[in-house]
């Protein structure tokens, strides 16, 4: 018998990693924007990419 994932059924699978070093300065701006939005460090790093994406040009 497989193993199954256990876990939140999802359509958009987070399956990549990325690990990175901040100054202190990005670190504040990151720590109060996600106390702000009251969303994880890791949903803040996928908005800000989705702006960048947003930015690209056409």
């Amino acid at each position: 018998m497989a193993n199954k994932k256990m876990g939140r059924p999802t359509d958009n699978p987070k399956d990549k990693t990325l690990f990175i070093r901040l100054d202190s300065e990005s670190n504040e701006a990151l720590e109060a924007y996600c106390e702000q939005k009251k969303v994880t460090k890791a949903e803040a790093a996928r908005r800000g990419i989705k702006k960048l994406k947003d930015d690209l040009e056409k």
